[in-house]
């Protein structure tokens, strides 16, 4: 796939565009501020923009802010956020999207979750970091929907919005697959969205409830 990389620090960049290289992508461009990074996606039309959270001009969130921009043009437009730090003030809006990743940076370290997660991205599913998905969702509030789910429950929405099946999580938590599928029947009914069997869609409608409740926090 061809990749533009949005990355100020030029040994992590060169390094990223080294291990996606080697493992046959095609790294079409490349940006060290937050505006450049937005003229080359627009000029390159990348398959997957891969972006820093934060990048210069000042140094805080404007990765994160490209990133929105970047969507608000094209809203199918595959995004994977890396970032040394939680942050989720500008990207939260996007995490209930398809094609949107969000991952700490030495989450490129283990290099064969990584490339799994871009071709999730790319495909148009999610990926997102389980420090990322703690932070979401664990109840701000008394009155958070959120804090109506069990600790076992939480456990289970946060490996669905890692991008997990039935099966990957019955697997992980050494659970009957179909204490699993209770669990997702309880967690709809509290969170109040309809269940889908669509494992797509079920990702994208827990994630967009759990950005709509942390924009209400």
């Amino acid at each position: 796939m061809r990749i533009v990389i949005g990355e100020d620090s030029a040994l992590f960049r060169e390094g990223l565009s080294r291990l996606l290289t080697e493992n046959g992508h095609d790294v079409a461009g490349t940006a060290e501020t937050a505006d450049s990074l937005v003229d080359v996606v627009r000029a390159v039309d990348p398959d997957l923009t891969i972006i820093d959270v934060r990048m210069p001009p000042t140094m805080t969130d404007d990765g994160a802010r490209a990133a929105v921009t970047l969507r608000a043009e094209r809203p199918d437009r595959p995004i994977l956020m890396l970032s040394q730090h939680i942050e989720t003030r500008h990207v939260v809006g996007l995490v209930g999207t398809g094609g949107f990743g969000y991952l700490l940076k030495d989450r490129v370290l283990r290099v064969g979750d990584f490339l799994d997660a871009m071709r999730r991205v790319v495909d148009g599913g999610s990926a997102l970091d389980p420090a990322i998905v703690a932070a979401l969702v664990t109840p701000t509030r008394a009155d958070d929907p959120l804090a109506a789910l069990s600790a076992r429950e939480r456990e289970v929405l946060a490996l669905v919005a890692e991008g997990r099946s039935n099966g990957a999580i019955a697997a992980q938590l050494v659970l009957a697959e179909r204490t699993v599928e209770s669990h997702m029947r309880s967690i709809f009914q509290k969170l109040r969205i309809d269940d889908a069997p669509d494992t797509h869609r079920r990702v994208l409608a827990v994630l967009t409830q759990l950005a709509n409740e942390h924009r209400k926090s």
